[in-house]
């Protein structure tokens, strides 16, 4: 790749000061139209390219990236999904940064089947956003298949050799305890499948770290699934199943399991936030579930779509990136789902 001409490299054939150049260039007082011209003329004939120009020339070149987005079916249920929204936010994201994305939902048999998605397939993608976890044997031979820069959105792999970017969802968590602590509550419980995603798995860890400091213990009835083990569905047959003697409060791993546990609880008599309290996670409650306005910590979605293209464009391109797990920070957004506890 040949050099690029610098304003010093005129100034040197001209005879001139950088300064000089750099007033000529740019058309500002200071230089006789005679010196200007020659200056302009010598660099057109260097090749030189303005700031703006090279920009341009660059945004240009990513024009052309076809950023892959794929996501497991198990994820776009009946209701509006978290990961649609985050999608959106990838897409818009990638048109801010002159690229455009490609969406694939992949079958449960084909994930099962470790069939790999058409995008790579039919080559049709420069890059691969990986939104949601999938299984472990697809991911392995996703590795050994793909010849494309891939980056995992939502999840990280277990060893860490995958480029990723992740909610906090360790600390947003154990904030979300600490906060039903605060309020008053000792019996807090957990809504959510263990080792099902990392971020579940991560928001249980920053749960039971919360109880532990408050000289509480996990207990084993308190934590329940929000879905099923198999297909990774909370609705159709699946039903939340409530413990015989129930907590004061519940973190949920997400608002739809929040939802769905404030509409198990009023089933069966209990007010929320009255009787028992609710907390979620996500900030992203599906309309007409319940009518009970979930706390939640807010994820970033902007912000994480924002670090995916990126560093996505950054790996096409081979420019330089910083590798590795980027972990994006939310807040807590309170409504009306907690009570104090007397």
């Amino acid at each position: 790749m040949a050099k690029a001409v610098k304003m010093a490299d005129i100034a040197k054939v001209i005879g001139v000061s950088t300064v000089t150049v750099s007033k000529a260039l740019s058309d500002q007082k200071g230089v006789s139209e005679e010196l200007r011209m020659k200056i302009k003329k010598q660099a057109q004939e260097m090749g030189y390219q303005t700031n703006s120009a090279r920009y341009q020339e660059r945004a240009k070149a990513e024009l052309s990236y076809n950023i892959g987005v794929v996501i497991s079916g198990r994820f776009l249920d009946q209701y509006d999904s978290f990961y649609w929204k985050l999608y959106q936010e990838v897409a818009k994201a990638a048109v801010q940064k002159g690229c455009f994305t490609l969406l694939e939902v992949l079958e449960p048999e084909d994930e099962q089947n470790c069939v790999m998605p058409r995008l790579l397939q039919e080559k049709r993608a420069d890059g691969l956003v990986l939104l949601g976890i999938l299984n472990d044997d697809y991911l392995e031979r996703l590795h050994r298949y793909a010849s494309i820069p891939f980056l995992y959105l939502d999840f990280y792999d277990k060893n860490g050799t995958c480029d990723a970017v992740v909610s906090n969802s360790y600390f947003g968590m154990y904030k979300m305890t600490n906060y039903l602590f605060r309020m008053g509550h000792t019996k807090i419980g957990f809504v959510g499948n263990l080792l099902y995603t990392d971020s579940i798995t991560d928001r249980y860890f920053g749960y039971a770290k919360s109880l532990l400091e408050h000289g509480m213990e996990v207990k084993r009835e308190w934590v329940i699934d929000d879905r099923d083990a198999r297909t990774g569905r909370a609705d159709g047959d699946f039903e939340i199943r409530l413990p015989e003697n129930l907590p004061t409060a519940f973190v949920c791993n997400c608002d739809v399991a929040a939802a769905h546990l404030i509409v198990k609880l009023k089933e069966k008599g209990y007010r929320v936030p009255e009787d028992i309290s609710v907390v979620g996670y996500d900030n992203y409650q599906p309309p007409g579930l319940c009518d009970v306005r979930i706390t939640s910590y807010e994820v970033d979605m902007h912000e994480m779509a924002q670090k995916t293209v990126g560093n996505m464009i950054r790996k096409i391109s081979g420019r330089h990136y910083t590798q590795g797990v980027v972990v994006v920070e939310g807040h807590i957004e309170y409504k009306d789902s907690v009570a104090p506890c007397e």
